[in-house]
């Protein structure tokens, strides 16, 4: 029997995980980085133990500090999680040699799937070899690692070198592992994936099917199961396939078959040969813990012969600190408030006051909805998150309630080209023209009203907000009554609520503030200065940080002076693990050039100017 268990991750997954080993009675040990000192996973688990380092490859990725934290602290298992080492084989033979228990499948069964050529090879399909114009469009993808991560698109030829290369160095920042290959892309398929979970005495379970289908980047963003609308025959042959997969490497454990499906035929994607993130909705519809039975595998229990009966329906939704408007650039700050309402699961891997930082993921959370039907479920998820209270960075959150209420994934037409399609539409500013007035009223309740009575009406206060991009104005006076305002009557105003009746109509508006940064219901406004400095504004042409991160790459013999053409690469930042162009935004010449290779820049930092000619 287990008695101490290691969790090799960090955030969400190692939260979860450590959730099931205090109800199975299991003590817990956490590994961190230096970053992630004061992380809601080191302070969760029993005991923790520093990695030094704040990067992955010189902490999480580290086998040999993980198993040395796992065998100082006492610890007789190890799980994995997903990420970093959760599909390294290596890693899996150091943590056996070291007399622990794996919390995973066998070594060899990583060896054959944790490459998707091998992987492919395996399953008879061979990826492409050389790439011609009638091949395209294709897709460039990581050998080793998920996640989105060292995945481009490439629908013309001259992108393809480029695109390589972009993919080989995120895939070897994130996976310890460059390898890349490419393979046909296929357009308006749907991505269906089926959990199995295999005992070591040779029962797999195909545990239904998961729709991953709404993605950004190749991450998943949005997923549910069973996946709706597959004929009986597919989702049979889903499982077979799967089953197959599972067999032909001695599976054991949890892990899952992914497959694109488009025009009813299954094309065999990867086998992923750990738990995925979107574990919760197939453990709402089964009714069960995966992490708990993949410890009761672990530790030699067989399953029973047939799985548990599905039962409704579950769809799981991710929360980013990311702005999906501005190329899903990562957004790092503190986390000053993260809630949802009863009713729905949350998994997450922070609390309130917590720092988001540059070096990891941007998921916050993952929110579950379950129930009877499939419609029920996205009612009750998209509610929830629309009452989420979420006070800190631009999250993706208006995009998430706007994608389960979009009438395409609502009746089940979605597919992997839903965001290519809709992103303008769902990206629209929210802008509410009484939230700058509840702000400066909630700000406004308990100053002094007069030094003295008077009969001459005081005169309005004016204050200024930056809301959805643009500025308002809100005005109220201050009189016998209270706080009033034209077009509107104040019912109730404090720091914290304010109520105005509008038309005859009662509206409340939560508000909250953080500094110059004031949330209202689920709106965010930022408090301008009563004289603006002109002095402030940028020059034409600058290339200001649109998040956080690291220059990693300068463009080749890129100088000041050199010209460049409209819509040309400068220079590539990567933050949480990815990477974002900087391009040139007109023809012209780099007036300036403020960083270099491996400097670390804020939001808005200055990072080139390029001149536009007379």
């Amino acid at each position: 029997m287990i008695s101490t268990l290691l969790v090799a991750n960090r955030g969400e997954i190692a939260c979860r995980i450590f959730r099931t080993c205090a109800q199975l009675g299991i003590r817990t040990v956490a590994v961190h980085s230096d970053a992630d000192a004061n992380a809601l996973h080191a302070r969760v688990a029993d005991t923790a133990v520093r990695l030094p380092g704040a990067t992955p490859a010189d902490t999480y990725l580290r086998a040999d500090l993980v198993v040395k934290a796992a065998v100082s602290a006492g610890a007789d298992a190890v799980h994995p999680g997903y990420g970093f080492l959760s599909e390294n084989a290596d890693f899996a033979r150091a943590v056996l040699d070291a007399g622990l228990v794996w919390i995973g499948p066998p070594p060899e069964a990583i060896e054959a799937m944790a490459s998707k050529t091998r992987a492919k090879e395996l399953m008879g399909i061979a990826p492409l070899g050389e790439v011609t114009e009638s091949d395209l469009p294709v897709l460039v993808k990581a050998a080793a690692g998920g996640g989105g991560r060292g995945m481009r698109v490439v629908r013309r030829l001259d992108e393809l070198p480029a695109a390589l290369e972009g993919a080989r160095a995120e895939a070897a920042g994130a996976f310890g592992d460059g390898e890349v290959f490419v393979e046909p892309y296929i357009e308006r398929g749907r991505h269906v994936e089926v959990q199995i979970l295999a005992d070591t005495h040779g029962t797999v379970w195909p545990l239904g099917t998961r729709d991953c289908s709404l993605q950004r980047r190749h991450q998943k963003v949005i997923e549910e199961a069973p996946a709706p609308g597959l004929p009986e025959d597919l989702v049979k042959e889903l499982h077979a396939l799967a089953e197959r997969a599972a067999r032909a490497v001695a599976y054991v454990g949890a892990g899952t078959v992914e497959f694109l499906v488009a025009d009813g035929t299954a094309h065999f994607l990867e086998m992923n040969t750990r738990l995925q993130v979107e574990h919760p909705v197939t453990e709402a519809v089964f009714g069960l813990d995966l992490v708990a039975e993949q410890i009761r595998v672990a530790e030699g229990h067989a399953l029973p012969l047939d799985p548990p009966r599905a039962h409704g329906h579950a769809i799981e939704a991710r929360l980013y600190a990311e702005d999906p408007a501005h190329d899903w650039a990562p957004q790092t700050g503190t986390l000053h408030r993260l809630a949802v309402p009863d009713g729905v699961r949350l998994d997450t891997g922070y609390t309130d006051g917590d720092e988001i930082g540059v070096h990891y993921d941007a998921m916050l959370a993952k929110a579950v909805a379950h129930a009877p039907t499939r419609a029920e479920a996205l009612r009750r998820l998209a509610h929830a998150l629309e009452r989420a209270t979420l006070h800190g960075p631009t999250t993706n959150r208006d995009l998430l309630v706007r994608s389960l209420r979009h009438e395409e994934f609502a009746t089940a037409r979605m597919d992997t080209g839903f965001y290519d399609r809709h992103l303008t539409a769902l990206t629209a500013p929210a802008a509410d023209p009484h939230a700058p007035l509840a702000a400066a009223l909630a700000d406004a309740h308990g100053r002094s009203r007069f030094g003295g009575w008077r009969n001459l009406p005081s005169q309005p206060q004016t204050k200024r907000y930056l809301m959805a991009g643009e500025e308002h104005e809100a005005h109220y006076r201050h009189t016998r009554e209270g706080l009033t305002a034209e077009g509107v009557r104040v019912v109730h105003a404090d720091a914290r609520l304010v109520v105005l009746d509008i038309d005859g109509v009662h509206r409340k508006f939560a508000v909250a503030r953080y500094g110059d940064r004031i949330h209202v219901n689920n709106l965010t406004l930022t408090a301008l200065p009563r004289f603006p400095d002109a002095g402030a504004q940028p020059a034409p042409g600058s290339l200001l940080a649109p998040m956080p991160g690291t220059v990693v790459r300068i463009a080749e013999g890129l100088a000041e002076g050199a010209s460049v053409e409209a819509g040309q690469p400068l220079l590539w930042l990567e933050a949480m693990k990815m990477q974002h162009v900087i391009s040139a935004p007109a023809s012209g010449t780099l007036d300036a050039l403020h960083v270099t290779e491996g400097q670390q820049v804020e939001p808005g930092s200055l990072l080139a100017v390029v001149k536009a000619p007379l």
